[in-house]
């Protein structure tokens, strides 16, 4: 998953919960994300162009520390 953005990510399925965990190091999970949604960031060409389209500004996110 080579990305200049996007470090690594996880879902957790049973809460639809996607972690992103971004290059520079900060960490974010974005709240009531379908599976389809990770599903198809997870195929994306550019991961970073996936995250602003579709996920930020759609779910809401905490900050993780």
């Amino acid at each position: 998953m080579p990305s200049t953005v996007v470090a690594h990510m996880d879902y957790h399925a049973t809460e639809h919960i996607l972690r992103i965990v971004f290059v520079s190091g900060m960490i974010y999970d974005y709240k009531e994300v379908p599976e389809t949604v990770y599903k198809a960031m997870k195929s994306a060409t550019s991961k970073g162009t996936f995250l602003n389209k579709y996920i930020k500004g759609h779910y809401a996110f905490t900050k993780v520390k």
